[in-house]
């Protein structure tokens, strides 16, 4: 067992301990420097436009302590009347100057201070309707599918999942990197990012209502401390992880974990095959690659296909899931189908085709 002491692990995740938050995808937007330097641009603009509006009509403006109004006098009025400061030092003695500042100065003004205070409201209206909609997301997510880790292996099980027919807005991915999680929300994925041994990470994730769990960390033993805290969480879930070493797939079984992918010894023997055959190697690739060429899905059996053998029907039946039991297609104890029955076949890849969601790895007789 390579897998280190129960105090080492404990240190692991006081080390490892992030401030998590969930971020839900978001559309691509302007980024903030541009749109800051547009707001003091237009703001700029209007003060310019103020002061060349005062001055074109100076005569019509009183200066307290000289009485005439030059150009730097329209530019001192037009920055203290938008800034509503007004000391009343320069002022409009004319009708024509009085009716410009009832019907330009004013909706300047208020165009000047729109634009300063935008950017405060569109933060704080930004930070609403996020909070918004993660209400409302928690509030709708049910029968979800989480996804602990995305890197290759935790991309390549969305990628599969997902071209079974799952959408996107169901997948949480839960890692403890940021760029990790804003890679993924950019994808479209809604993301958790904390350490996803600590139950309070998970619970944001809403793994307490997931029908499915995919663990792909980098080690071995996080996994199993992730598999050991969402059984906890969730009894019904079906979890399937991934290992490095094959000698720690009886742990992850003891932990939760309905099914164990050995990554290492998994392409090892892929590697095998393909020495061997070639183009048997191509057909295996072909086969784990969900969505084009060949597909292997589970499906039940259909009313026509009861009390026949798994020959007779018109897909290639590999396995047939009778029970808590996977007989084999030749297996002698299998007989005729039965109504209950499901059958694990290999199609076409087509848009129609898709894994059930429902059900859960079974053991090997």
């Amino acid at each position: 067992m390579k897998l280190p002491g129960h105090d080492a692990i404990a240190r692991q995740a006081d080390e490892h301990l992030v401030t998590h938050r969930v971020s839900l995808p978001k559309k691509v937007v302007e980024r903030p420097i541009r749109q800051v330097g547009k707001r003091l641009l237009m703001a700029l603009l209007v003060l310019v436009g103020t002061a060349l509006i005062v001055y074109a009509d100076h005569d019509g403006y009183n200066d307290n302590s000289d009485g005439s109004v030059d150009l730097l006098d329209a530019f001192y009025y037009a920055t203290v009347t938008l800034s509503t400061t007004g000391y009343g030092d320069i002022t409009p003695v004319s009708d024509a100057a009085r009716l410009t500042n009832i019907f330009v100065i004013t909706p300047l003004r208020v165009l000047f201070l729109i634009i300063l205070v935008g950017t405060t409201l569109e933060v704080l209206t930004e930070r609403t309707r996020d909070e918004w909609r993660l209400n409302r997301w928690r509030s709708t997510l049910r029968d979800h599918t989480v996804v602990v880790g995305f890197g290759t292996k935790g991309r390549s099980a969305i990628q599969t999942v997902c071209a079974t027919g799952l959408k996107k807005e169901q997948v949480v991915v839960v890692d403890p990197a940021a760029k990790v999680i804003d890679a993924a929300t950019a994808d479209g994925y809604v993301g958790v990012m904390g350490d996803a041994t600590r139950s309070d990470v998970l619970r944001r994730a809403e793994v307490h209502r997931a029908r499915q769990i995919i663990i792909a960390t980098q080690r071995d033993d996080t996994a199993v401390l992730v598999t050991l805290t969402a059984r906890q969480l969730n009894r019904a879930a079906k979890i399937v992880a991934a290992v490095r070493e094959e000698e720690n797939a009886p742990l992850l079984q003891q932990s939760g974990a309905d099914a164990v992918i050995t990554s290492a010894s998994a392409a090892g023997r892929l590697l095998g095959l393909s020495v061997l055959s070639p183009a048997a190697g191509m057909v295996m690739e072909d086969l784990i690659q969900q969505g084009s060429g060949l597909d292997m899905v589970e499906r039940p059996v259909i009313k026509a296909e009861v009390g026949k053998s798994p020959r007779e029907t018109e897909d290639l039946v590999v396995s047939v899931v009778r029970g808590h039991r996977v007989l084999g297609y030749d297996d002698p104890a299998l007989g005729t189908l039965q109504f209950t029955d499901r059958l694990i076949t290999i199609v076409r890849a087509t848009p129609g085709a898709h894994i059930a969601p429902d059900v859960r790895p079974l053991r090997q007789d």
